[in-house]
């Protein structure tokens, strides 16, 4: 208005300033009531207490403690847990959705989820920064969303009553009750140190034992019975003095500095999932190294596919299951630990299986073991043929999508009953994995593939997901391979899978009449 020289306001967007995205920075809510219009979440703190004090919210908030990613397997009770707060609406990016419940123990699932919630029986996982969080105002008319966001467990408020006598009481009798405890566990290790009959019970970690080589030289029976033996030693089966059975690792070919061992044996100790095999402890004497896991009553995987023809066969549902505890505990071992580990050796030997044929991984933590001279394992080729991805033999760097290759050929074999470097016996005497991809491509008949002991029973669907997901694992170049997240995601039904390609490498492979590989059982070393 020249005239008055002012502006007319008859129209503005946006009518409410939360409504600006990502106002408040990451990990912040907005407010439209108060005089500042941000504050962080509980449990966070400004990324520069400088520029929010000036309102400047851009740079939002970061955490006060890290989350302890050790404690995703161990559930919501240990380490990281989640703290319900209401708002007016979900964040909008960064989020997976799909059907079911459970949303905690999927956000405990992937290491960089930072929240959860859940609405309409549909659960709303979100990785990353949280944005566009807005507080529910005194005159909301709406209800709200629930959204649990997750902390480290120190970060929840100690709710603290009014003591009361009768607690005082019951506290005071713990404790005298905790003292008398403790001293008699003192005398008691005491007398039986001086007998010099037990186990050492020196810590290594929170929850390892430094065994003695003569305590696990006599709950072997002086390693007279052996169970197996693979690329980092033979595997005798012992007993505690609890009665506890062990299966016990005496290590080959290792050369270590006892210290240096001992920091990789804390490091595997910390590691805690249902579906790799716990270390219970280790031996570390001289150039006698040898590790303690817990023993596994029905061996491993290869022997229930290929060793056992003879005997009932494991059925579909338990290969199907077996398929998706193994691909969760090597996600775990990928995605959930400080320091991402490779196995280096996926294959049926190493999924051992418990009394209830739950899969366990083994020699996860032994490719770390040698970590210290890490560089030149991944200048030469640690595994076994047949399960080795392309990246091996070429030279390039190695990652954990070496391990994704060996899972998809491991699966191929659990479903076939067969191992992948037999060739059919079609007219072509194609390489198994490949003929595989041919028959997805060309809409054939799935049960084809399938063990023939099972007599076709299995879930169509299922065998087509595990068939689909196993060749895109072990395609030619690693950035066409899936990480084992979304294998699990796959094998769970939450993600689709498309068809894949016939991986080329693989293809070459099977052209080969004379070619230069053995594909046997046997760990190799090739430059």
């Amino acid at each position: 208005m020249e005239s008055r020289q002012q502006w007319n306001l008859f129209w503005s967007m946006p009518k409410q300033r939360c409504q600006v995205y990502a106002l408040c920075g990451a990990f912040s809510s907005c407010n439209n009531n108060n005089s500042g219009a941000c504050d962080c979440l509980t449990g966070f703190q400004p990324t520069s207490e400088k520029n929010w004090n000036k309102q400047d919210y851009y740079e939002g908030c970061v955490r006060k403690t890290r989350l302890q990613c050790d404690n995703a397997s161990a559930g919501i009770g240990n380490g990281d847990q989640f703290l319900q707060s209401r708002y007016s609406t979900f964040p909008e990016q960064n989020n997976m959705v799909f059907s079911g419940v459970g949303c905690e123990s999927a956000c405990l699932e992937f290491r960089s989820c930072t929240a959860n919630g859940f609405e309409n029986n549909r659960c709303s996982i979100w990785i990353g920064d949280l944005l566009n969080l807005q507080l529910l105002g005194q005159d909301d008319n709406t209800t709200g969303k629930t959204l649990s966001i997750r902390l480290e467990a120190s970060e929840f408020p100690n709710e603290i009553s009014p003591p009361n006598k009768k607690s005082v009481i019951v506290a005071v009798a713990i404790a005298v009750s905790a003292g008398l405890l403790l001293l008699g566990l003192i005398i008691f290790t005491i007398m039986k140190a001086r007998r010099r009959t037990s186990i050492s019970t020196e810590p290594a970690s929170d929850s390892l034992i430094i065994f003695g080589y003569r305590d696990l030289e006599k709950a072997t029976k002086n390693f007279s019975e052996k169970l197996g033996k693979g690329g980092f030693g033979s595997v005798f089966k012992g007993t505690l003095p609890d009665g506890s059975i062990i299966a016990v690792k005496k290590l080959e070919s290792i050369n270590q500095r006892e210290k240096q061992f001992r920091v990789e044996i804390g490091t595997i100790g910390k590691i805690n999932h249902v579906n790799l095999v716990r270390l219970r402890g280790f031996c570390s004497e001289g150039s006698r190294e040898l590790l303690a896991y817990d023993f596994m009553p029905k061996a491993s995987l290869d022997r229930h596919l290929f060793l056992a023809k003879d005997s009932e066969p494991l059925d579909w549902k338990t290969r199907y299951q077996i398929a998706l505890g193994a691909a969760r505990g090597l996600a775990y071992l990928h995605e959930n630990c400080v320091d991402s580990i490779i196995h280096c050796d996926i294959k049926p030997e190493n999924i051992l299986l418990d009394v209830d044929n739950c899969p366990k991984l083994a020699d996860f933590g032994l490719a770390k073991l040698v970590g210290r001279e890490f560089s030149r394992v991944l200048t030469t080729t640690r595994g076994t043929v047949g399960y080795l991805a392309p990246e091996w033999i070429s030279g390039v760097a190695i990652t954990p999508k070496a391990d994704v290759f060996s899972f998809g050929m491991m699966l191929l074999e659990l479903v076939s009953g067969r191992r992948n470097f037999e060739h059919t016996s079609d007219e072509e005497g194609t390489f198994f994995p490949v003929w595989v991809a041919r028959q997805l491509t060309k809409g054939n008949d799935l049960l084809k593939l399938l063990d023939s002991r099972l007599n076709g029973n299995a879930d169509l669907e299922e065998l087509c997901r595990i068939c689909k997901i196993a060749c895109w694992c072990i395609q030619d170049h690693e950035i066409q391979r899936p990480s084992m997240v979304q294998v699990v995601q796959v094998l769970e039904d939450i993600l689709d899978v498309s068809l894949p390609p016939i991986p080329r490498f693989l293809q070459d492979i099977s052209n080969e009449e004379d070619h230069i590989f053995m594909f046997t059982d046997a760990t190799i070393s090739v430059t």
